[in-house]
């Protein structure tokens, strides 16, 4: 067994830089290419990656999205938020009830069941920042619209969990008269809150462990280590473990000022836990899957990108951002995964009647999504300007 996954890693690997290159050749993002490679490789294809071997993985897709978030969070500078103002919370919230309220209201006028279409409309809020993060990494994206993006993508979690927690409240309260109003309301704030004390704890701990050990050999472990260690602490105390680790890197980010080099650091340790984790994601799609996903799967996938896009663009405008913004911010915010295909298993609990519906239409756009959504955002950030070395 363990041979064969070693083995499994090296076939990964080798597929990810065939695949990564073959994507770079017709312009498409390296993600892209894992992606596929994923695909080929996995049940839908040849099956040398089958469905239990991406469920062995759980521990490297564990990894790639603490990481991610790590990331994310070293984008939440407070002296940006001070120049910027109020600007991404605005367009956050603006983004997030967008996709919210055009995937519940235009189920309701077709006439599909009003608690079904609240808890769906719910989970359509969440966005996942991994294809987009890498993008940015690979060609060196910087400029108003990205600095906004990662400042966006930083609250995002925390408005969709807000907002569906409100969702589970209404339908609930819909389905039983005597459902505690005030625990569904206080749960995803607390959920919020827990994360948050647990990533600003382990970020001034790790400041102070990194004062005594200088050389790179010795802090990859110490960062590694506290990574993974906000991960499990906010797992185990029933937080969000994405919202903890970006709490740990916006900690580091404005009480360190060495994050750079630390950065720097991590970058030689990720990539082929990225490459892994996307070829596995890439796998776990089955592509049987997209011919069930019918009507309310198409209003989903339409919808939520058409709410994304009006409400960025509508947040951009009350914020007076720049016109790049407004614009192309919204195409960014595509990519679905993590937070959502967390959400489906609480939605499946509220509405059990259709659990089986969320579900198939959560894991067919998320499959849209993640092969539509780099290439969207690589277009978007170089119509704005951002990305100036398009050989990355």
């Amino acid at each position: 067994m363990e041979n064969k996954i070693i083995m499994d890693c090296a076939l990964m690997l080798i597929a990810g830089i065939i695949f990564g290159r073959l994507g770079k050749m017709v312009k498409l993002p390296n993600v892209t290419g894992y992606l596929v490679a994923g695909l080929i490789l996995g049940p839908s294809f040849l099956n040398i990656i089958p469905i239990n071997m991406v469920d062995n993985f759980e521990l490297v897709s564990d990894l790639a999205l603490a990481f991610i978030a790590f990331s994310v969070g070293l984008g939440f500078k407070f002296s940006y938020f001070k120049q910027v103002g109020p600007a991404p919370v605005v367009i956050a919230i603006c983004e997030a009830f967008g996709a919210i309220a055009l995937v519940t209201v235009v189920p309701i006028l077709l006439g599909f069941d009003v608690k079904f279409c609240i808890m769906l409309g719910a989970i359509a809020a969440a966005t996942a920042p991994a294809q987009t993060i890498m993008v940015i990494e690979q060609y060196k994206s910087d400029g108003p619209l990205t600095r906004m993006l990662l400042s966006v993508v930083a609250l995002d979690d925390a408005v969709a969990l807000i907002g569906f927690g409100f969702a589970a409240t209404i339908v609930q309260s819909m389905s039983s008269p005597n459902a505690n109003i005030v625990k569904m309301i206080t749960s995803p704030l607390i959920e919020i809150i827990v994360s948050v004390i647990i990533g600003i704890a382990l970020g001034v701990v790790l400041k102070f462990v990194l004062k005594f050990f200088k050389k790179e050999s010795n802090r990859l472990p110490i960062l590694l280590s506290a990574i993974m260690g906000t991960y499990f602490l906010a797992e185990f105390f029933h937080g969000s473990s994405l919202m903890a680790c970006m709490a740990l890197g916006a900690t580091m980010v404005n009480i360190y000022g060495e994050t750079s080099k630390l950065t720097n650091i991590l970058s030689g340790f990720t990539p082929p836990i990225y490459m892994i984790f996307f070829i596995i994601s890439g796998a776990g799609f089955e592509v049987s899957a997209l011919g069930k996903i019918g009507i309310i799967g198409s209003i989903y996938v339409v919808f939520r990108v058409i709410g994304k896009m009006g409400g960025a663009y509508i947040g951009g405008k009350l914020t007076h951002q720049d016109s790049n913004i407004c614009k192309y911010l919204g195409p960014t915010l595509m990519p679905q995964a993590g937070v959502a295909l967390g959400l489906i298993l609480i939605a499946g609990k509220i509405v059990p009647t259709y659990a089986a519906d969320i579900r198939t239409t959560i894991i067919c756009s998320t499959f849209i999504y993640s092969f539509i959504g780099p290439v969207v955002a690589k277009m978007a950030l170089q119509k704005a300007g951002d990305i100036k070395d398009i050989e990355g």
